[in-house]
């Protein structure tokens, strides 16, 4: 058993030595740093709000991780500049409307750094009203109905910022499970009086009040947070506290998501499907009575993945935005006649990843706005009629493209239809022949899609270092309906590599790559699917495996999150051991001859740091070339700047040092 001093030490050493290693064999790197630099120097839309009577909008943005800043302006033709609202140099967000447009509720921490409060400012701008005295974690307000009350999530004391992706604490004396349960509580909006509704024993997810205000819609489980995602339920719950009425439970290949009233106040509609991850949602819609009865799929073999809902509240139609074959869409449902109607679609991204506020209307529906943004588009707030949005923020003219063009591919791989994206090199020469990183993303349950890139770990920029990037979306992704998203239960590594193999050949007829230089990288799922294909072929002459998994029987007692895996392989590693076994990539690992350089987060409790010493243990053990580096003090994502940077230049680096 090892100290925390002792790991601590071994970390320090282990990122010290590979650092001196990776500097002393490095190869030559076009200059990183203007990309970089145009990527830190991107002002972050992170959310955008349109108030229910059309007439304003109230946007948040970061310019600097970790603060961000709320301003609001008129729609109206001749309207000022947008006014701040916000304290300057905090984290500010959250941003909410009153029923009559006079209000907008947020979330502070100008009081104390690190500790939201909930506030109220008049939506034209001026002083702001603290509500809350609050110690832990505020989140979520929503106004009710009448106006007299915000809800809001609250995580009494925790000890640690919220969710998976963070680093976890590390473990010391006798290991229990301290359970924080995040509630729904209500906050009077004249005097600031807070009330805790929710039975202390679950945690609540994600809430919407009922158009009458006397009950709300959730979705619930007892126990962690960050594990029992994947097995919550929907309930109901009295607007004046009391126990959960459960209203649905969901089978086992079924995660919830967006629970939404109907505006008649008889039904609740939420996104159901297989996810992976809390916050990367997709799937079908699905429609409840509040008083129970049959569940009904309005949306069955709808060829996309459903991300977020929203049903406004004086419309009739609920609109629903979707992942669509690499890109986004925009759908509606009449429930008078059943039928769905596309009213738009493109090859970007709407919303930034896992911060998902889908889109807000007004309350008759006419007026929305959303944020765009694409490898070639910098993020910006649009607003306007559907389709026919107006930019509202020009918070990025200056941002320019480092990086190449992207051509949508599409292959067929055992029947199905898949796609992905190819990267071209920043400066193309169609009489040269180039390398080709393949990059996987995570989820399983995710899409890669076009996006303006973000600091870190981001196989794109390999574009700018004269490569072409190869982007698939293979079986397991969103995108192309249900039945392809589900594609991959207990086949971790089989469809899914062959999808992708099927596609680097797809690729090279498309463009100039040199079938000998190609390399594979990927994070979480993608940093699993790295280490599984170097044990399955030989066809990549590089790899670098970030925050992978090596063995999934040891995986099953390690990370934090393991609620995820049984929706995928059909029971616990302790019922049927062979189901894991056989997709574990260390079980093949002397067939492995792939250069592999190996990352991951010290307090990564998604894909902990043994899964990556595991598969680098052994590969140093059987002579293959490989590197491991284990960045202190980080999680499953990585917040840093300096290790950000790091991570991307000895991505680079080695595969310079290996495909070159």
């Amino acid at each position: 058993m090892q100290t925390k001093s002792f790991r601590g030490a071994l970390l320090a050493a282990t990122l010290a030595a590979t650092l001196a290693a990776t500097q002393a064999h490095a190869q030559p790197v076009a200059p990183v740093d203007p990309a970089l630099a145009e990527i830190a120097a991107t002002v972050w839309p992170l959310e955008a709000a349109v108030s229910p009577d059309g007439s304003r909008l109230a946007h948040v943005e970061s310019a600097v991780p970790g603060k961000s800043q709320i301003f609001t302006a008129g729609l109206g033709a001749g309207d000022a500049r947008p006014a701040r609202i916000s304290a300057g140099g905090s984290d500010e967000h959250g941003v909410a409307w009153s029923p009559d447009s006079r209000q907008l509720a947020f979330l502070s921490d100008r009081e104390k750094a690190g500790q939201l409060q909930l506030y109220v400012v008049p939506g034209v701008g001026g002083a702001a009203r603290q509500l809350t005295h609050l110690t832990g974690l505020v989140a979520e307000p929503h106004w009710s109905p009448d106006g007299k009350r915000i809800a809001i999530l609250f995580t009494e004391n925790l000890p640690r910022a919220a969710g998976p992706l963070d680093p976890v604490l590390p473990a010391s004396g006798v290991v229990e499970s301290r359970i924080y349960e995040q509630r729904l509580a209500v906050v009077d909006a004249a005097t600031g009086a807070v009330r805790q509704l929710s039975p202390a024993d679950h945690y609540i997810y994600e809430f919407d009040w009922s158009p009458d205000g006397r009950s709300f819609a959730v979705t619930a489980a007892r126990g962690a947070g960050d594990d029992n995602w994947w097995i919550a339920q929907l309930y109901t719950l009295s607007a004046d506290g009391g126990s959960l009425k459960p209203i649905y439970k969901p089978g086992v290949q079924q995660q919830l998501a967006v629970p939404r009233w109907s505006p008649d106040g008889k039904t609740i509609v939420f996104i159901g499907g297989l996810m992976s991850d809390e916050g990367s949602t997709g799937g079908d819609i699905f429609q409840v009575p509040v008083a129970g009865g049959a569940v009904r799929n309005l949306t069955p073999g709808l060829a996309s993945s459903v991300s977020h809902l929203a049903w406004p509240k004086r419309s009739p139609q609920l609109y629903f935005t979707e992942h669509a074959d690499g890109g986004s869409a925009i759908s509606r449902w009449d429930p008078a006649t059943g039928k769905i109607e596309r009213l738009w679609q493109g090859d970007e991204s709407i919303n930034p990843p896992f911060e998902d506020t889908g889109i807000s209307f007004a309350g008759d529906g006419n007026t929305s706005t959303l944020i765009r943004s694409s490898w070639k588009q910098p993020p910006e707030v649009w607003c306007g009629a559907m389709g026919k949005w107006g930019q509202r923020t020009r918070l990025n003219s200056q941002r320019k493209p480092l990086w190449g063009e992207a051509k949508s591919l599409h292959w067929t791989s055992d029947g199905f239809r898949v796609q992905g994206w190819l990267l071209y090199p920043v400066h193309f020469d169609a009489k040269r022949k180039y390398p080709m990183v393949v990059a996987v993303h995570g989820g399983p349950a995710s899409a890669l899609k076009p996006l303006w890139p973000r600091p870190g770990f981001n196989p794109a920029l390999l574009s700018q270092q004269g490569y072409f990037v190869f982007m698939a979306n293979p079986r397991g992704s969103y995108g192309q309906g249900e039945k392809f998203a589900i594609a991959n239960v207990k086949d971790f590594g089989g469809g899914d590599l062959r999808d992708i193999l099927t596609g680097v050949d797809e690729a090279i007829r498309t463009a100039p790559i040199d079938p000998q230089r190609i390399g594979l990288t990927g994070w979480s799922y993608g940093g699993f699917m790295t280490m599984w294909a170097v044990t399955q072929t030989t066809r990549f002459r590089a790899a670098v495996a970030g925050a992978g998994i090596a063995n999934w029987q040891s995986y099953y007692g390690e990370n934090a999150i393991d609620q995820w895996m049984i929706p995928y392989f059909g029971a616990s590693v302790y019922e049927d051991p062979a189901v894991y076994a056989k997709s574990s990539p260390i079980n093949f690992i002397k067939r492995a001859k792939t250069p592999t350089l190996v990352v991951v987060g010290s307090g990564d409790g998604e894909c902990p740091p043994p899964q990556s010493y595991e598969f680098w243990h052994a590969l140093k053990t059987l002579g293959v070339k490989t590197q491991l580096v284990v960045y202190p003090d980080e999680g499953h994502q990585f917040h840093q700047p300096e290790h950000q940077r790091d991570v991307l230049v000895r991505m680079i680096q080695w595969f310079n040092e290996n495909l070159r």
